[in-house]
C-alpha cells in the first residue's frame, strides 16, 4: 500500500523543521510504507561517512555496544542516521524491496536488485532494527532494517565483478576520485592529503593518471607505517610525513618537495578538524583546493585564506559528480594492486 506521490526530494517526508529539504532537516519521517515515487530497500550493511564514523568510535571509547547504542538513538531521534556533531551520513547496500507505481517506466530498477544508494544516509529514511555487526576498521555496519530512497535519489546497482564490501567500499568515497579526474591537467603538481586512506589512495591514482609524466603528485600521510604501506603500489612521486593541522609544517614540508613552487590542486582527503589552513598554504596563491573531508569548516577556510592573503580557489566536496560511481569502480579494474590493497582491506 502506497501514501500517494511525494515530493521528488523528499520534503514531504519532513517533520521539522518545515520548508526545509531532508538533509539539514532535524527530523523526517521514517514510517516505511512507501509513496508512489519511492522506492524500499532491504538495508545490508552502512558505510558510515568517515568522519561520522572516527567521531562515534571517540564518543564511545571503541566500545562495540556503545556504538550500537549512539547509531540506534541517531536514528530514533532524526530519522535518519545524520550524525548531529559532525553533520554527515554515510551510504548503504541493501536489496530492492518495493517500487512506487509512479516510477515504472522512469527507473531501471527491479525488485531484488541490489544497490548502493549514492546519497547520504543524512537525508535518507532509515529504520534499524538490529545491529548485526561492526567492522570498526573500515567504517561499516551490518544491519536488519529498511530505508526509502527518494525518486531523485542516485544510486548505483552492484556490480557482478567484485565483492559487495568492495564496491560499497569504494562507491562511498567515489566523489573524490572523480573530482580528481576533473581537477587536474596534464602537468600539474597535485598534494593529496591523507593520501593513504581509502578517498585518497583513489584520488592519488586518479590524480597520476590525469596530471601524467610531466606532473607530481605527492602524498602526505601523518603516520610513517602507512605511508611506507602504500610505497609499494607506486601512487605517487612523492611522499611526505607531516601532521595536516600544522599549517606552517606542511607548508615547509611540499615547498621542499616542490622547490619552493607549491601544488596547482591540493585535495585534503582527511577525517579530522582544522587541516584547512595547511591545505591552502601547501597551494600556490592561485592555486585549487578540493575539500573532500566533511571534517571541514568551510567558514575556517574562507575566512582562512582572506587572511593570509590567498587567492585560491575553493571547492566544497560535493560527493556527487557525472559518472562518478563508474569512475571510481573502473579503477578497481585498471589496478591490481590498488584492487588487491582494497579487498585486504574492506571486502
Amino acid at each position: 500500500m502506497t501514501k500517494g506521490i511525494g515530493c521528488p526530494y523528499g520534503t514531504h517526508r519532513v517533520l521539522e523543521p518545515k520548508g526545509v529539504l531532508p538533509q539539514p532537516a532535524q527530523r523526517i519521517d521514517n514510517t516505511m510504507e512507501i509513496y508512489d515515487n519511492e522506492v524500499l530497500i532491504n538495508v545490508q550493511t552502512l558505510n558510515v561517512d568517515s568522519a561520522s564514523f572516527t567521531q562515534i568510535k571517540e564518543q564511545a571509547g571503541g566500545n562495540p555496544e556503545k556504538i550500537k547504542e549512539i547509531m540506534l538513538g541517531i536514528v530514533a531521534e532524526r530519522g535518519k542516521h545524520h550524525n548531529p556533531v559532525t553533520g554527515s551520513g554515510g551510504m548503504l547496500i541493501g536489496t530492492v524491496e518495493a517500487i512506487g507505481p509512479a516510477l515504472e517506466g522512469k527507473t531501471d530498477l527491479k525488485v531484488g536488485d541490489k544497490l548502493a544508494t549514492l546519497v547520504s544516509l543524512s537525508l535518507t529514511p532509515l529504520v534499524i532494527d538490529d545491529i548485526v555487526a561492526i567492522r570498526k576498521e573500515i567504517d561499516q555496519v551490518d544491519i536488519k532494517g529498511k530505508a526509502i530512497l527518494f525518486e531523485s535519489g542516485i544510486y548505483a546497482v552492484i556490480p557482478s565483478d567484485m565483492p559487495e564490501n568492495l564496491a560499497l567500499s569504494v562507491l562511498d568515497v567515489a566523489g573524490a576520485p572523480a573530482q580528481t579526474a576533473k581537477l587536474v591537467k596534464p602537468g600539474d603538481t597535485v598534494v593529496v592529503i591523507g593520501g593513504n586512506g581509502k578517498s585518497g589512495m583513489l584520488c592519488l591514482y586518479e590524480a597520476k593518471k590525469r596530471a601524467g609524466v610531466t606532473g607530481k603528485v605527492i602524498c602526505v600521510g601523518r603516520r610513517a607505517e602507512a605511508l611506507e604501506e602504500i610505497k609499494p603500489l607506486g601512487l605517487a612521486d612523492e611522499y611526505v610525513l607531516a601532521d595536516s593541522t600544522d599549517a606552517v609544517g606542511l607548508m615547509e614540508a611540499v615547498k621542499k618537495v616542490t622547490n619552493g613552487e607549491m601544488a596547482d590542486v591540493v585535495i585534503n582527503c582527511v577525517n579530522i578538524p582544522n587541516t584547512e589552513m595547511g591545505s591552502i598554504l601547501a597551494a600556490k596563491d592561485t592555486g585549487l583546493i578540493y575539500f573532500f573531508s566533511m571534517a571541514t569548516s568551510f567558514t575556517k577556510a574562507a575566512l582562512g585564506a582572506e587572511g593570509v592573503g590567498r587567492d585560491t580557489t575553493m571547492i566544497i566536496g560535493n560527493g556527487y559528480t557525472k559518472g562518478h560511481a563508474a569512475i571510481a569502480l573502473q579503477i578497481m579494474r585498471e589496478s591490481d594492486v590498488l584492487r588487491k590493497r582494497f579487498e585486504a582491506l574492506y571486502a
